[in-house]
């Protein structure tokens, strides 16, 4: 095991406080819906009234606090180390929703709990260093070269099969349309996120790299697929229960962004077989992890309380569509 640089601690504190901001706010955005569904449109019937509600933005802010932590966590540490480590953010949201959602958590869901733990400590422990980068150009090197170009062809045709054929027919009844819609957008998010970072830590440290045409393709991009992302999330969060939602969007995502990381920065061409096994078993661990979590949730009915809106008919109709991915 190679000592942890300096970068990657900087990183990993940075990407611990990104776990608490958001996994808080997938709860504070929750209750903001609900009482926007109670009396307007609901955002997965297509419906904005969550924009009026308080509460919605009082979970907005979190999740951007949280956010530009997880930003800044990109710019020190590979995403190998950054992304598995959103598990934290998957137990916040399962123990908050269990005492403000009514959402009851099982104690095999403990046990994810405990998992996602050791398997974040593991991938901390055995993490490659962050790849040096000089400048937004290379990353664009990086970004162009022939690998990188068919992953992204690839997500950009399953996601507008996803939106203009699936998501019509099956949308408000299996999850994996709207999370797939979000991980395979998010995975290129990543990439946009952290050729942003290494420009503004470059240019903070003296090396302007804004005044390259790079940086700015980087940060449209980076836009585009941020709000992309926030709308179909929103749809998952609305349509389906938050403790499904969390665990199945956190494996899509972090598969998918570790993929594309590899493809893009060869983040573990500097690794050994034994370091890249450990950083695999980890990951592992995290997905039974989140397996647990999902899949307790069959194991208990919902406990509605009384800040929830849902008649007992509606929970049950919604506890049926919840189970079909």
């Amino acid at each position: 095991m190679e000592k942890i640089s300096s970068d990657n601690v900087r990183g990993l504190i940075l990407a611990l406080a990104s776990s608490i901001f958001i996994g808080s706010s997938f709860i504070i955005k929750k209750k903001g819906l609900i009482k926007a569904g109670a009396s307007g449109t609901r955002a997965g019937s297509g419906g904005h009234s969550y924009l009026k509600q308080p509460m919605w933005w009082v979970g907005m802010i979190s999740m951007i606090f949280g956010e530009i932590a997880n930003f800044a966590a990109y710019a020190f540490a590979p995403a190998i180390l950054v992304t598995p480590l959103g598990a934290l953010s998957i137990i916040v949201s399962a123990v908050l929703a269990h005492y403000f959602l009514g959402e009851r958590m099982h104690i095999f869901g403990m046990v994810g709990c405990v998992l996602c733990l050791v398997g974040s400590t593991t991938i901390v422990l055995h993490a490659p260093h962050e790849t040096q980068v000089s400048s937004v150009k290379q990353v664009w090197n990086y970004a162009t070269e022939p690998g990188f170009i068919v992953y992204t062809s690839f997500v950009f045709v399953l996601v507008g099969t996803l939106i203009y054929y699936y998501q019509p027919l099956y949308g408000r009844t299996h999850l994996i349309i709207y999370v797939g819609i979000c991980s395979l957008t998010g995975s290129l998010t990543v990439m946009c996120v952290k050729a942003v970072g290494i420009a503004i830590k470059l240019s903070f440290s003296g090396h302007n790299q804004f005044i390259y045409f790079e940086t700015w393709i980087f940060t449209v991009l980076l836009l585009g697929f941020c709000l992309m992302q926030l709308n179909y999330l929103n749809k998952a969060l609305d349509t389906f229960n938050t403790n499904v939602v969390s665990p199945v969007y956190y494996v899509m995502f972090t598969t998918l962004t570790i993929l594309a990381s590899i493809i893009m920065f060869k983040d573990w061409n500097d690794q050994n077989g034994t370091q890249i096994a450990m950083e695999f078993c980890g990951f592992v661990t995290i997905l039974c992890g989140t397996f647990l979590l999902h899949k307790t949730k069959d194991m208990v009915g919902s406990r509605v309380g009384p800040n929830l809106l849902d008649t007992s008919a509606d929970t049950s109709a919604r506890n049926s569509r919840q189970l079909e991915l």
